[in-house]
């Protein structure tokens, strides 16, 4: 399953750095599947979904840090935990129910947005 920031995110910034997918965004801004990753041009996501790797997106929330969920492996195939839930301080990186992943899945996700 992926990880998701909840409300009581304090916009602390701890996460972002740790994330080796670039899936943490701040609130308010803009992202691309491409950031941080191996994607390029035209690609169907490992669910199904095509998108353009380039392409800029809305920001998820305007709130508070939040995850891009298409990017999120949970650091599986880099770390044994997620990082972001590691290093934050009031414990709003928490597994995000409403996308539940298994460890293959997760580690299938890593492998397709970093090839080598």
């Amino acid at each position: 399953m992926a990880i998701k920031i909840t409300d009581e995110c304090i916009n602390c910034g701890a996460c972002e750095p740790e994330c080796p997918n670039n899936a943490i965004y701040e609130a308010g801004e803009e992202w691309r599947y491409s950031d941080g990753t191996s994607l390029t041009g035209n690609v169907v996501l490992p669910n199904g979904n095509k998108v353009v790797a380039d392409e800029q997106h809305e920001p998820k929330d305007d709130e508070v840090y939040f995850i891009v969920t298409d990017k999120c492996t949970e650091c599986k195939g880099f770390h044994d935990e997620p990082q972001c839930a590691a290093v934050c301080p009031v414990d709003c990186c928490v597994p995000d129910e409403d996308n539940e992943e298994t460890d293959e899945q997760l580690f299938a996700k890593q492998q397709f947005l970093h090839k080598e």
